[in-house]
């Protein structure tokens, strides 16, 4: 009997995510009310608020299904044992553009995020976790890019904060792009053929080079020293 009661709270909480997924995408978050959602998913708003502690909390909620599934990936990224961290990463990036593109539940939650969402006062939280989620990722890449350096697999002077910013910036704008002009992309397979245009940018680029210092070898003037003229 217990076990029931969890399968069926699960599946209340599960209709509830649908439900708001589907109205957040119809009407936009800030004109949804927990009222719509709880109408389109067949329950009270008591018990919507059993589950979620309110809509910011809901669309937190809504967001973290189609991010779960990267969980593993990210991990291998930063994984010192891990012998093909940088194919980890493109792994990751191509999948993001694949899945929008190809899985109908991410392209809508992420059309919810970057276009139909106003981060008003009751979003607040939600904003707030954006940029930690944001701040994360930045995080996980530059990592992500670091292990692959110590695996001979990018050059030893790549400026990876700034490589990391670089890789954030075109993710998340061709995602934008994919939803705001569906056609520019073409197909799955030419946005990934543009993730891995980006990953030779990142191997190529001279402006994405940090100086090295040079050090002088054993018994030389660190300093050169200049040219007399008479």
């Amino acid at each position: 009997m217990v076990r029931r009661t969890k399968e069926e709270a699960q599946e209340t909480r599960n209709s509830i995510l649908d439900a708001a997924e589907q109205i957040f995408f119809e009407k936009g978050v800030s004109r949804t009310s927990l009222a719509d959602i709880a109408h389109a998913a067949g329950v009270t708003r008591g018990a919507i608020y059993w589950h979620f502690a309110n809509k910011g909390d809901l669309f937190t909620e809504m967001f973290d299904r189609v991010l779960l599934p990267l969980d593993e990936l990210k991990a291998a990224t930063l994984n010192p044992h891990e012998v093909d961290p940088l194919g980890r990463l493109i792994e990751i990036c191509k999948l993001c553009v694949r899945d929008t593109f190809n899985n109908p539940q991410r392209r809508r939650v992420f059309n919810i995020l970057f276009l139909k969402c106003e981060f008003v006062e009751e979003m607040g939280p939600v904003m707030l976790r954006y940029q930690t989620n944001m701040l994360e990722a930045l995080s996980n890449i530059e990592g992500g890019l670091r292990n692959a350096i110590s695996k001979g697999q990018l050059p030893v002077d790549l400026d990876t904060p700034r490589a990391a910013a670089m890789l954030h910036a075109f993710v998340s704008g061709t995602l934008r792009d994919m939803l705001f002009l569906p056609g520019t992309m073409g197909d799955g397979a030419y946005a990934e053929a543009t993730v891995e245009a980006m990953f030779d940018t990142l191997r190529l680029s001279r402006r994405l080079r940090i100086p090295i210092p040079l050090v002088p070898a054993v018994g030389q003037d660190p300093m050169p020293s200049r040219v007399k003229t008479h």
